[in-house]
């Protein structure tokens, strides 16, 4: 008999009753006296400090952090879950206070080992208490010579509880109290944001027009609260860069990412240079649609009768079979969290829209949610979302400084996971018209990143220069989002999507700004791996994990150097990957001619 994997998470296997439990309160609770304690031990420090001192702080704060990232991903399940969880909204507020409170130790750290002298600090890093830390703690150091004063910046971070972080917060809530009232097929439904935007891939072009429209109709009428949050968010920003010093905008999201500017220009020419076939594509899907250009609505729009539902069972055992083809590492990890309810997929409302992994590293495990409608696009979410979890699975042997990996590498092993399903997928089609459907399929998700994200990228680099001066209006905002889309779509667009500055949660993320040229990095970059994988069969499996385990502690440029022998700086890197997506773009359109 066939296994029944849950639909639902199981998050009481951590604090029984959720938000509601007191167990998860008193975690919670406890935190504070541990910053305190974090806290003296740090400025208990000076620039004379033994190896070993510094390796019993380290540990310490190692402690607290998973801590405060266990408790802040149970929160992150909980909110998601259900949007309407009041007291999920409280927890939240207060751990934000807590983790705000202890960035004043971790700054004093850094600010300690900046002052300490070059010779003493290579001796610090050479002793076997910290050498497994020299990445992070010269990392550390460097950072701190470009930030302010430990009080100074103590005082940005406390001040962002209140301002910068709930103004995300906020959104978020928003958001999820929206109804959109949609016709579908003759009925009225009241829908969520989230199941709005699933009608994107309906058969039906009036049902997917009517979503569209109905999600421009409330953004449009909700705009200027979504404008208000996105100036506010950017201008706690711009501030903090300018006191600073900072003058390049993307100064601290290429910081995080751990990449040269070089690397990011080289990515965005590579693909601004061979953007044709894909404009070709859209020109292909729009006349398939009998259109004459791509209407934003008409994306995701199915282009055979080929749309037979997947459940949800069906989906995680063609995961689990294509994973298993990859590496048996890969394929028992998917079985676990399919088997122990690590996935939150059930299609209801109340729930946030989107898709997450998020870690609980003190029981060493992840959570994923999603909404599963049933579609191939959402088994490609799902295995793109173990993608995730199993990358936290291949640093478990690393210290848990050594896990803090940026956004760009972090979508590495999520869109490698994809890729393995969906070249699974079309490889199986069992007719021409499926073959044609999952390789649309296949190709949407390069547009995405190459012109959406892309899109995206123009838009927010172009907002942050206009907010340097002011407030930036609403009317403005639509421009600058309908010429970036435009532009990144190189002339394929018909109908554009205005608003989109307002529906896309990414813009409203505090934690990490920026959060859209990771994302087409992490593509291309896994591109170029999973080539390599392809090579090397079932053997590449163990080079894989040591790759992600490298991915916390080395510089992109560095990392793809060891790994791949590749220099990244350059376009040609970039191209290969782009090569490869080219080629579906072709085998597509043709299938589709008539000679096909």
């Amino acid at each position: 008999m066939a296994t029944t994997y849950p639909e639902v998470w199981d998050l009481d296997v951590f604090f029984e009753g959720g938000s509601e439990s007191p167990a998860f309160q008193q975690f919670i609770n406890n935190l504070p006296q541990q910053v305190e304690a974090l806290i003296g031990q740090t400025k208990s420090l000076t620039t004379e400090v033994s190896a070993g001192e510094l390796r019993h702080t380290i540990d310490q704060l190692k402690e607290l952090m998973e801590q405060i990232m266990h408790a802040g991903g149970m929160l992150s399940c909980l909110t998601a879950q259900n949007t309407k969880d009041v007291k999920a909204l409280q927890l939240q507020g207060q751990l934000s206070a807590i983790s705000a409170s202890y960035s004043p130790a971790v700054l004093r750290l850094q600010q300690l080992l900046a002052e300490i002298d070059e010779a003493r600090f290579s001796e610090l890093l050479a002793s076997p208490e910290l050498n497994e830390f020299s990445f992070i703690l010269s990392e550390w150091r460097e950072q701190a010579k470009q930030k302010l004063s430990e009080e100074e910046e103590a005082l940005i971070s406390a001040l962002s509880v209140d301002g910068y972080s709930s103004w995300g917060q906020l959104y978020n809530m928003f958001i999820g109290d929206i109804k959109v009232e949609v016709d579908v097929e003759g009925e009225k439904k009241s829908l969520s944001v989230g199941q709005a935007n699933n009608l994107s891939s309906h058969p039906n072009e009036q049902v997917r027009k009517s979503a569209f429209e109905a999600l421009e109709k409330i953004f449009t009428e909700k705009e200027e609260f979504f404008a208000k949050t996105l100036n506010h968010l950017a201008g706690f920003r711009l501030t903090t860069y300018k006191k600073r010093g900072w003058e390049e905008v993307l100064q601290e999201p290429l910081q995080i990412n751990r990449m040269k500017q070089e690397t990011l220009d080289a990515m965005w020419k590579a693909i601004s240079d061979h953007k044709e076939p894909f404009v070709k594509f859209l020109e292909a899907k729009a006349n398939m649609l009998g259109k004459e250009k791509m209407d934003w609505y008409n994306f995701d729009a199915p282009v055979t009768s080929s749309t037979a539902k997947i459940s949800y069972q069906e989906g995680a055992e063609f995961i689990l079979k294509h994973f298993g083809k990859f590496g048996p590492e890969l394929e028992n990890f998917a079985r676990m969290a399919f088997e122990e309810g690590w996935i939150e997929a059930e299609d209801r409302d109340d729930k946030r829209p989107g898709g997450f992994c998020t870690g609980l590293p003190l029981a060493q495990q992840s959570r994923i949610f999603m909404t599963y409608s049933g579609t191939m696009s959402n088994v490609s979410t799902l295995a793109h979302e173990l993608g995730h979890a199993f990358h936290t699975y291949a640093l478990r042997p690393m210290n848990a400084l050594n896990r803090r990996y940026a956004m760009n590498v972090a979508e590495t092993a999520s869109t490698f996971a994809e890729m393995i399903v969906a070249d699974a997928a079309v490889n199986e089609a069992s007719s021409k018209e499926e073959k044609i459907a999952l390789l649309e399929d296949k190709i949407q998700r390069s547009v995405a990143f190459f012109m959406n994200i892309h899109a995206r990228f123009l838009f927010e680099t172009r907002f942050y220069e206009e907010r340097k001066q002011g407030i930036v209006s609403t009317k403005r905002l639509n421009e600058l989002m309908e010429e970036a889309q435009r532009e990144a779509y190189a002339g394929a667009l018909g109908e554009t999507h205005p608003h989109f500055w307002a529906s896309k949660m990414h813009f409203y993320i505090t934690g990490v700004p920026f959060y859209n040229f990771p994302y087409t990095f992490g593509y291309l970059f896994s591109l170029s791996i999973y080539a390599k994988a392809k090579e090397e069969g079932a053997a590449f499996e163990e080079k894989y994990m040591a790759l992600l385990r490298d991915t916390a502690i080395m510089t992109v440029e560095d990392l793809a150097m060891k790994h791949l022998g590749e220099d990244i700086t350059k376009c040609e890197f970039w191209e290969k990957g782009i090569a490869l997506c080219v080629k579906d773009v072709e085998e597509f359109i043709q299938l589709i001619s008539k000679e096909g």
